[in-house]
């Protein structure tokens, strides 16, 4: 005698209440078709640069490439802005100090020469 096939395993869904429901017994609001259209205004901006580059006929690789060397682009040059902003803050504060210390010196041997003078 032959086993009894066993029926094929029920799918069970938790909806968003938290209950769960044999996914064959779904409200039509629950049910599964198509996924929605999302224009290309509507994505997220990370996502809308995938689908522009995806549209124009460029592989995947390279929307990847662009998802993955975007970021570190953006690291290395706001990495090389700031060294550039204290180098600069440096030259700032180098030049006002010799400039200062330039201007004492000078106040300084006008003194010094009025003195001599008499």
């Amino acid at each position: 005698m032959e086993p009894t096939p066993l029926p094929p395993p029920a799918d069970i869904v938790q909806l968003r209440d938290g209950t769960h429901i044999y996914a064959d017994q779904l409200p039509t609001a629950f049910q599964q078709g198509q996924p929605p259209v999302v224009h290309i205004h509507g994505a997220p901006p990370d996502r809308t640069t995938q689908r522009i580059a995806l549209g124009t006929g460029i592989g995947a690789g390279t929307v990847a490439a662009g998802i993955y060397f975007g970021p570190l682009l953006v690291a290395a040059l706001t990495s090389m802005a700031i060294s550039l902003v204290v180098v600069a803050l440096l030259v700032v504060v180098v030049v006002w100090g010799l400039s200062s210390a330039s201007k004492t010196i000078r106040d300084n041997n006008r003194d010094t020469r009025r003195y001599r003078r008499r």
